[in-house]
């Protein structure tokens, strides 16, 4: 087992290694250097039968080998290449994807807030509606009571002379009403 494992991994380290010179290749032979170096082997290619080196036939003979060799490694790097870019593609299709359908469940969210935020708003409207009905019968009360002169069986006279229930009704009758402004204020 231990040797089918380092087996294996030799074999990844191997395609990594190969795979890290094809890309080395391919940068290098589109580059301005690769062009000069290029450009100096065949003037010295062309060099060599006019100073009576080797044949002309030599020369053309070796050179088209090396061309056509080059040109095959070439375009097997460049395949490589090509494979790598689109399965970096397919990677990146893939995480667009994602992003689309996290956007997706972000905008559902967002629209569950909003109708939540409108329910809460017509909650504190109706309480409103209460809290105002209330402070309409707390002043009625205070007027019968005012009319009268009786004192009413919810409210005691307090020593400043006005019923100490219907104060206290006052009070958190107020308290609701900025507790309603500011629910409004947060949510604008």
């Amino acid at each position: 087992m231990t040797n089918l494992k380092d087996h294996k991994s030799l074999g990844e380290r191997n395609k990594a290694r190969l795979e890290h010179i094809a890309d080395i290749a391919t940068r290098w032979i589109g580059s301005t250097a690769s062009l000069v170096v290029h450009t100096l082997l065949f003037i010295m290619a062309f060099a060599l039968p006019a100073l009576r080196i080797v044949s002309f036939d030599e020369m053309l003979l070796t050179l088209t080998t090396i061309v056509s060799l080059e040109a095959i490694y070439l375009a097997i790097f460049i395949q490589m290449s090509v494979n790598k870019n689109s399965q970096d593609i397919e990677e990146i299709q893939e995480n667009v994807e994602e992003i689309q359908e996290d956007i997706e469940e972000i905008q559902e969210d967002v629209e569950e807030m909003q109708e939540d935020v409108e329910e809460i708003q017509e909650d504190v409207e109706e309480i409103q509606e209460y809290v105002e009905e209330i402070q309409e019968d707390v002043e009625e009360l205070q007027e019968e009571t005012t009319e009268t002169g009786k004192k009413s069986e919810l409210a005691t006279y307090s020593p400043s002379g006005k019923p100490d229930k219907i104060l206290h009704i006052q009070e958190l009758l107020m308290q609701l009403q900025q507790e309603i402004e500011q629910l409004k204020a947060g949510k604008n």
